[in-house]
């Protein structure tokens, strides 16, 4: 099992990629904290991952303030006496016209994605660099970042997005002496409860598959193909990569067909 005795936080862990990705990571013999801003949600995450409440426990909170990340550590390490790794999910999308977005949307961005990532990934780090242990640190960024696309207009979100590429670059150079490896994912479109947040359900049933198409593989992407990239990059088996913004797109930055 790759993540024996290991222990990671997720942020927005209480459903969609983040809950797979908690999900996974214990099933391969680790311990999870939880975090997403709905206690109840997380709180059944925590169960549904780990019902004897040995491996998973939540712990609800916004990680746009820093004193929610420095909490999450906190907790992981008063909990299971260890930090090994950091999955950085918490996040928001909603499309919206450049012209149309509002200074309150433009901050809702940058606070829930830049700026919890920034603090979250800090108040891991010095916990890993006290440890000696080392660590690694995960970003889930975003293709929106890499690429423009006309169809889900986003400049606030793949504003916030792209620093949180360029903050896995700075991490990976500063944290390198510590062995705390830091990269990123960049998926396109995967199937989340992420879509419910701004569409109804009918629009969702209708909408998601037209994006099939989208991606050169023919498919959009699952959670699963997520929390492998993830996983994979978090384990032992990526010891020798640091400072990657991995595509996660079917095809999506390589071309058109």
């Amino acid at each position: 099992m790759r993540f024996r005795e290991k222990v990671a936080i997720v942020t927005g862990g209480g459903s969609g990629m983040g809950k797979e990705v908690a999900t996974r990571f214990v099933a391969e013999g680790g311990s999870v904290v939880v975090n997403g801003r709905d206690a109840a949600k997380v709180e059944a995450a925590a169960r549904q991952i780990d019902g004897s409440g040995k491996r998973a426990v939540a712990y609800s909170g916004n990680v746009a303030f820093p004193a929610t990340g420095e909490a999450l550590v906190t907790s992981a390490i008063d909990r299971f006496g260890r930090l090994d790794v950091l999955f950085n999910n918490a996040g928001t999308f909603a499309p919206k016209p450049f012209i149309e977005v509002t200074e309150p949307e433009y901050d809702g961005f940058l606070d829930n994605i830049l700026k919890g990532t920034f603090f979250t990934a800090q108040a891991a780090a010095k916990a890993m660099k006290a440890a000696g242990r080392g660590g690694a640190i995960l970003q889930t960024g975003s293709m929106w970042a890499l690429q423009a696309i006309g169809a889900t207009p986003s400049s606030a979100y793949s504003a916030a997005k792209a620093g949180v590429h360029a903050l896995v670059k700075n991490l990976a150079i500063e944290l390198a002496p510590d062995k705390i490896r830091v990269n990123a994912i960049a998926p396109a479109v995967i199937e989340t409860p992420v879509y419910d947040t701004f569409l109804t359900p009918e629009q969702v049933k209708a909408v998601l598959p037209t994006f099939n198409a989208f991606h050169p593989l023919g498919r959009n992407g699952q959670v699963v193909d997520v929390a492998e990239a993830l996983l994979f990059l978090a384990s032992d088996q990526a010891s020798f990569i640091t400072g990657v913004v991995l595509p996660v797109d079917g095809g999506v930055m390589a071309g058109r067909q």
